[in-house]
C-alpha cells in the first residue's frame, strides 16, 4: 500500500492524516487519530463513507457493477464452480486444487449432522413460528453443544467451528422448514453434494424415494454462490462487531442471522415477490410505474436499485438466466409473475426515469421467483439467504480475529440530548 496525506483545517490548526490505498477501489483517509489530534469525531450515519476494517475477501464497485471474491468475478464463480469451492476460496484465499477440494468437501460433508438432542429444541417452538426465529435460537444454541470449537484463540478450533457452521446451517434450515410444515426431519445424505443434499432434506419424505433434479440443484447452487458474501453489509458488520468482543463464533453467526432477518436486508426478495403478486398482470404495469414515479404515492418498486450498486447488479444477470432454466425445467412457460418481471425489467432498462435514478434490477428481483418455483414458501427465503451467507460471515469473522490490529468495536455519537442538570425530588416535579 502507498501512503500520502490529507489535510484538515480545524480549530485554527492544520492536521494531517495518512491516506491509504488498497489494491483496488477508492483511497481511504485514516482518521484513527482524529479525536486525539482535534478533540472532534466524524459524523457518518449508516457508515456510508467509513471503512470499518481492512479486508482481503470481497470487493464491490457499485458504480461499475463489479463484485469480486478474492479477485474472482462473481459471474465466473457462479457459472463454472460450485458452492463449496466458493467457500474454500472465501476461507483460504485461493481456489482449491483437486486434492484440496476433495478434502474440504469430505470435511464439510462429515459435519452436516447436528447433535441428536438438538431435534428436541424444535418442539419448543410453535409450529407457526417464523423459521428465522427458529434459526436465531437454534444456531445460537450450537455453542452449548460444541465446546471443543469455541476457543477463538486456537486456530484449529476456529477452523473446526467454521466447517461446522457451513455444514450444519443447511441441516438446521431444513429442520426449521420441516417443523414449520409438520413433516418429519430428513437426515443428510453424504453421497449428495451441498445443494442437492439441502433440497433432499427439505423435500424428501420417509415414505417414498425422492430424486433431486440436477437442474434445480444447480439453480440452488448458484443462489448459494451469489449470496455467499457481499462485503461489509449490515449482517456482516454485525458479525464482526459481535466478534470484536471475543464472543464465540456460533453466537456471532446467530447475531448475523438476527440482523439479516430485517426486511431492509434479507427480506428484499420476499418483498419483490409480493410486489409482483400485487401487480398481477402486465396490463397493470403502467399503473404501478406511474405510482412509482409519483413522489406523493408511498408505493415503491421492490427489487430495483441497490444501496451499493449504481449500475446493473452483476448477480442479477446470472439469476435471470437461472430463473429461466428453473421455470423451463418445471414446465412453467406462461408464468404471470415472470411475465410481469420481464416487462418491468425491460421498462427499467429503457425508461429515462429509471436510468437517471439508476434503478436497475437487482438479484432479489429474480431470486424470489426462482425460490417460489423451487417450492419454498416466502417465510423460508431469508433462511436460505442465511445458509448461503454463513460462509461469508465466517470468513469475515476469521479474518477479523486473525487481524493483529483489531479492537472491540465502539462507534461514537453526536449527542443531542439534555445537557447536565440536577436531580429534582419527585415532590417538586
Amino acid at each position: 500500500m502507498t501512503e500520502s496525506t490529507a489535510k484538515l483545517e480545524f480549530g485554527g490548526k492544520t492536521h494531517e492524516f495518512k491516506v491509504r490505498s488498497g489494491s483496488v477501489g477508492p483511497d481511504v483517509i485514516d482518521i484513527g487519530a482524529l479525536y486525539k489530534d482535534t478533540g472532534a469525531f466524524t459524523y457518518d450515519p449508516g457508515f456510508t463513507s467509513t471503512a470499518s476494517c481492512e479486508s482481503e475477501i470481497t470487493f464491490i464497485d457499485g458504480d461499475e457493477g463489479i463484485l469480486l471474491h478474492r479477485g474472482y468475478p462473481i459471474d465466473q464463480l457462479a457459472e463454472h464452480g460450485d458452492f463449496l469451492e466458493a467457500c474454500y476460496l472465501l476461507l483460504y484465499g485461493e481456489l482449491p486444487t483437486k486434492a484440496q477440494k476433495d478434502d474440504f468437501d469430505y470435511r464439510v460433508t462429515r459435519h452436516t449432522m447436528v447433535h441428536e438432542q438438538m431435534s428436541r429444541f424444535f418442539t419448543g417452538f410453535r409450529r407457526d413460528a417464523h423459521p428465522m426465529a427458529v434459526m436465531c435460537g437454534v444456531v445460537g444454541a450450537l455453542s452449548a453443544f460444541y465446546h471443543d470449537s469455541t476457543d477463538i484463540s486456537d486456530p484449529h478450533q476456529r477452523m473446526v467451528a467454521s466447517i461446522r457452521l457451513i455444514a450444519k446451517m443447511p441441516t438446521i434450515a431444513a429442520m426449521a422448514y420441516k417443523y414449520h410444515i409438520g413433516q418429519p426431519f430428513i437426515y443428510p445424505k453424504n453421497e449428495l453434494n451441498f445443494a442437492a443434499n439441502f433440497l433432499h432434506m427439505c423435500f424428501a419424505v420417509p415414505c417414498e424415494e425422492y430424486k433431486v433434479n440436477p437442474v434445480l440443484a444447480r439453480a440452488m447452487e448458484r443462489i448459494f454462490i451469489l449470496h455467499a458474501d457481499h462485503e461489509q453489509n449490515a449482517s456482516t458488520s454485525t458479525v464482526r462487531l459481535a466478534g470484536s468482543s471475543g464472543a464465540n463464533p456460533f453466537a456471532c453467526i446467530a447475531a448475523g442471522i438476527a440482523c439479516l432477518w430485517g426486511p431492509a436486508h434479507g427480506g428484499a426478495n420476499e418483498a419483490a415477490l409480493n410486489m409482483l403478486s400485487e401487480i398481477g398482470h402486465v396490463d397493470r404495469i403502467p399503473e404501478f410505474i406511474a405510482r412509482a414515479k409519483d413522489k406523493n404515492d408511498p408505493f415503491r418498486l421492490m427489487g430495483f436499485g441497490h444501496r451499493v450498486y449504481k449500475n446493473y447488479d452483476p448477480r442479477a444477470k446470472i439469476m435471470q438466466k437461472t430463473t429461466h432454466e428453473v421455470l423451463g425445467e418445471l414446465g412453467i412457460k406462461d408464468d404471470p409473475m415472470l411475465d410481469v418481471a420481464m416487462e418491468l425489467e425491460k421498462i427499467a432498462l429503457t425508461d429515462s426515469y429509471f436510468i437517471e435514478k439508476k434503478l436497475y434490477p437487482n438479484i432479489d428481483f429474480y431470486s424470489g421467483i426462482t425460490l417460489k418455483a423451487l417450492g419454498f414458501p416466502t417465510t423460508m427465503f431469508t433462511v436460505l439467504f442465511a445458509v448461503a451467507r454463513t460462509v461469508g460471515w465466517i470468513a469475515q469473522w476469521k479474518e477479523m480475529i486473525e487481524d493483529p490490529h483489531q479492537k472491540i468495536g465502539r462507534p461514537r455519537q453526536l449527542y443531542t440530548g439534555s445537557p447536565e442538570r440536577d436531580y429534582v425530588p419527585i415532590a417538586k416535579r
